[in-house]
């Protein structure tokens, strides 16, 4: 957003006279009805210049002052005095624990201006807003700005929630007790409730955790009435796609439960967020575009009476023609220099502060430094009804750092301050610290007794408890489900009837929600996609939710299927938003935590869409401890029919499998699918483990077998024997096959034992990332213990031996490879690596050869290298299989 003059129109102004009647009018409504009735008329005049042509534009944004003017700002609630010592003291003690620990250890990193600006908006958050309760359950759900963690542990240590040995560890976790980097709920779980990191993720997900709050609310599950969202972002986290992608979300669906203040300290790492524009006023447009009710925070109570004075505007005039690196360049230089370079630049403006000393200049303040100014914006955020709001707040980067860091371009990098910058650190906030203190960077507690201590705990009592924190699991229990037979035993037994496995997948979720005790407290979830799964049989089951229920006749209302949206409705239909989906499935998936409210979210969505599209959000559920399952539709490379590259997915397995807390299988069959469902749903519901279950499931019919006996337990550890051909014969491989590959493997055996008398023993392997986990467990293990303690993985007691083993799938060749490291003979890994293709399901797999042909092949090649197969043999395979050696590797371009 270019800065641009106050006025804007272009041309001479042909009757001032008239312009200044308008003016008059506009400020006679504002004072005797009120700013929102000016507001009111200002946008019908201007929609009825648009109807006649007047005018096909306006300005979208309005001027770059406070939106709440000085006589409307309520009374301040608090003791300002104290409240202003404190947040010194936090402001020093998060500097000495990044400083130190850099000191000691010269690259552990940490922020200081991000929290150094930031500081006043959380102590009024802290003091006046922030709601939490003792139990841990029921209060506001706060997304902290990342890199102001350390003050949120300065906090905390006045606090007395965290030791002075765990700030003086900021950043050094291993090998004793310290403080991580930034909000990790998986490695503080009983003090950081949501991940904001990396930037982004923290205003998508608090988008979609105010909207939950409401869906849990309109279905009975939770009481959520009076509940708030509040999220500290920052304006250069805003050019990130997921901070702006739930906005209109928020706003169509009036969540004025939502408050978003973003800290416009218009500098990011490198240098400016806009040097040649305006964060603030391309912001403001970005929110009211969207829908938000938007509240500017720029100028400190210093700049009250220069307003009061400035009859002609001439500040704003100043102020829109002064873009954001100009701004940044005043702000690091002291008031003679501001005064030179701003002021004096118009002599209205001169002036104005023609009275005032450069000292009293320097000391203008902005707007983000302001308790009084902070708390007169997050009161009227509080109150407003019927949309979301944010809080457009200008600061300084590194405020009260000087010359080491006050809104300079390396502020964001500080991590070190000489002697001298800390000395006129602690001078510029009147901390009692003697030099010796300031030089040993030591931290300050006034002591419990002290009026400081004493007023912060009192603050926090009145609000219920101290925030973050993380509750553990929910004391409302999910009930009971039905037995497997119940929900799943037309895929126990399918006794060979034809389905695919999202077919079988999506009957297994019908089925749980007709459970009238267990169903409510799922959550299924898509992504514009429930037709294509088979899941438009939810729609009149249980309806979609709409907050405003259903305003319109569906055009499908006379079919057994329509489209039924419901105010109390349980399937979240997200739209074409991968991210947005996601980030409702991990607020169900930690309503345990959040909500006292045990949920069981599944998310079924296209699985090329998943891993590798919002990967990042997945990271940040899995740091979050979210429970739930993610269904990966139309899984694999050669599955999905004439899609081509960008739909079929190779290697959403290989992600899943680097999250350590993601249990992923890839099964092959019904009732392999059904095992692995209620084995997680045991883990998650009954034994409250903190990890969630990734299943890949196919489109693709096909005979699907009853379950034999016994298997259930190798289901869930990643492989079992399936069959085994030609029982006597000497020449024998080991076929290892998952998902739909699976059905190649077994054709595969077949072809080895009618055309070339070769015996296979059959594997299905559910997940070989399991596999390759409790292998790696047993061999960490057997490294310490001794040899009679030694222990044998499932992968090494099911695969003994040196026969040859053949692993085939429709992933990459690193998924099966995954368990070629602890198996004792050589592997033959067969798999989908390179670009997809658009072709049917025969010619993929013939093309990146997994087909049954190409694994035979294998399989006798393996022998061949034995000296068990003759080249004879070999050359008659590969005329038999129709295998032409010479082609390109399929990953070739």
């Amino acid at each position: 957003m270019t800065a641009r003059p106050f006025h804007p129109a272009s041309t001479a102004d042909i009757d001032p006279t008239e312009t200044a009647e308008w003016i008059e009018s506009i400020d006679s409504l504002t004072r005797n009805s009120s700013p929102a009735r000016a507001n009111f008329v200002l946008n019908r005049v201007l929609d009825h210049a648009r109807l006649i042509g007047a005018t096909t534009s306006g300005l979208p944004y309005s001027a770059y002052r406070n939106t709440i003017l000085v006589a409307q700002q309520p009374a301040y609630p608090g003791d300002l005095a104290l409240e202003e010592r404190i947040t010194s003291i936090i402001r020093w003690n998060a500097l000495a624990m990044v400083v130190r620990a850099n000191r000691a250890y010269g690259e552990l990193g940490g922020h200081i201006a991000s929290y150094a600006s930031a500081a006043e908006i959380f102590e009024v958050g802290f003091n006046h807003f922030f709601r939490a309760q003792s139990e841990g359950f029921g209060g506001d759900l706060v997304y902290f700005q990342p890199h102001s963690a350390p003050g949120i542990y300065a906090r905390a240590f006045l606090e007395g929630r965290l030791s002075e040995e765990d700030i003086a560890n900021y950043r050094q976790e291993v090998p004793g007790p310290g403080l991580c980097s930034y909000p990790h709920p998986w490695l503080m779980k009983d003090f950081w409730q949501v991940p904001t990191g990396s930037m982004g993720i923290g205003p998508l997900s608090a988008v979609y955790q105010a909207r939950f709050m409401r869906y849990l609310q309109a279905r009975g599950l939770a009481d959520t009435e009076g509940r708030h969202v509040w999220g500290v972002f920052g304006d250069g986290e805003m050019d990130e796609p997921e901070s702006i992608a739930g906005l209109t979300l928020a706003a169509r669906e009036t969540l004025d439960n939502l408050t978003f203040i973003v800290n416009c300290n218009l500098q990011r790492l490198d240098g400016p967020v806009r040097g040649n524009g305006q964060i603030i006023q391309e912001l403001e447009l970005l929110f009211i575009g969207a829908g938000w009710n938007v509240i500017k925070v720029l100028w400190g109570s210093e700049w009250d009476p220069l307003f009061a004075a400035d009859t002609n505007h001439v500040l704003l005039r100043r102020f829109a023609e002064t873009v954001d690196g100009a701004y940044q360049d005043l702000g690091s230089k002291a008031g003679d220099y501001n005064r030179a370079r701003f002021f004096d630049l118009d002599p209205e403006s001169a002036a104005l502060v023609r009275h005032m000393s450069d000292d009293e200049i320097h000391k203008l303040k902005r707007g983000g430094h302001d308790l009084k100014k902070l708390h007169a914006a997050f009161a009227a955020a509080k109150a407003h009804k019927g949309r979301p709001t944010v809080i457009l707040t200008k600061t300084k980067k590194g405020y009260g750092m000087g010359g080491a860091g006050e809104s300079r371009m390396t502020a964001h990098q500080a991590k070190k301050l000489d002697i001298d910058a800390l000395k006129a650190f602690r001078d510029r906030f009147d901390l009692p610290l003697t030099d010796k203190a300031v030089e040993g960077l030591e931290f300050y507690n006034p002591g419990e007794d002290s009026d400081e201590i004493r007023y912060l705990k009192a603050r926090r009592a009145a609000f219920g408890g101290y925030l973050p924190a993380r509750a553990g699991n929910a004391t409302a229990r999910a009930p009971a489900r039905p037995e497997p037979a119940k929900y799943a035993g037309f895929a126990l037994e399918a006794d060979g009837k034809a389905m695919s496995t999202t077919m079988a997948a999506v009957r297994i979720l019908s089925s749980l929600l007709k459970d009238k005790a267990f169903g409510p407290r799922i959550v299924p979830i898509v992504a514009d996609e429930a037709r294509t799964f088979g899941m438009d049989n939810l729609f009149r089951q249980i309806g979609i939710y709409a907050p405003q229920g259903q305003l319109y006749d569906p055009e499908d209302k006379g079919s057994m299927l329509y489209y039924k949206e419901a105010a109390n409705g349980q399937l979240l239909e997200e739209g074409i938003t991968e991210a947005g989906a996601l980030s409702s499935w991990t607020a169900a998936g930690t309503a345990y935590s959040v909500h006292d409210t045990e949920l069981l979210p599944v998310y079924i969505y296209y699985s090329m869409f998943g891993f590798q599209r919002v990967g990042d959000l997945i990271w940040a559920a899995a740091d979050q401890r979210t429970r739930g399952f993610l269904l990966g539709a139309t899984a694999g490379r050669t599955t999905l029919s004439g899609e081509g590259l960008q739909h079929q997915d190779g290697s959403s397995h290989m992600v899943a499998a680097t999250i350590p807390n993601c249990r992923a299988y890839d099964p092959a069959f019904a009732y392999e699918l059904a095992v692995i469902m209620e084995h997680g749903m045991k883990r998650m519901l009954d034994e409250r483990r903190d990890e969630f279950f990734y299943l890949t499931v196919m489109n693709e019919n096909y005979a699907q077998p009853s379950m034999p006996d016994g298997v259930e337990e190798a289901i869930v550890r990643g492989l079992y024997t399936l069959r085994s051909t030609l029982p006597e014969a000497d020449r024998r491989v080991r076929l290892v096959g998952s998902g739909t590959i699976l059905l190649e493997v077994i054709a595969a055996a077949e072809i080895l034992e009618k055309d070339f008398g070769i015996a296979s023993d059959v594997f299905s392997a559910t997940s070989y990332t399991e596999l390759a986990r409790d292998a790696m467990a047993a061999e960490r293990q057997n490294r310490f213990a001794k040899p009679k303690d030694r222990r044998t993985s499932h992968l090494e007691a099911t695969l003994p031996g040196d026969r040859p083993v053949i692993a085939a799938s429709d992933y990459v060749r690193n998924f099966p490879a995954q368990i070629a490291p602890y198996l004792p003979v050589s592997m033959t890994i067969l798999g989908t690596d390179g670009f997809g293709r658009s072709a049917n399901r025969k010619s993929l797999r013939r093309f990146f050869e997994v087909d049954r042909q190409h694994i035979a092949f294998a399989a006798i090649k393996s022998l061949a290298e034995r000296g068990e197969v003759s080249d004879e043999v070999m050359s008659k395979a590969l005329t038999d299989l129709g295998i032409e050696p010479g082609t390109d590797a399929p990953w070739d371009l």
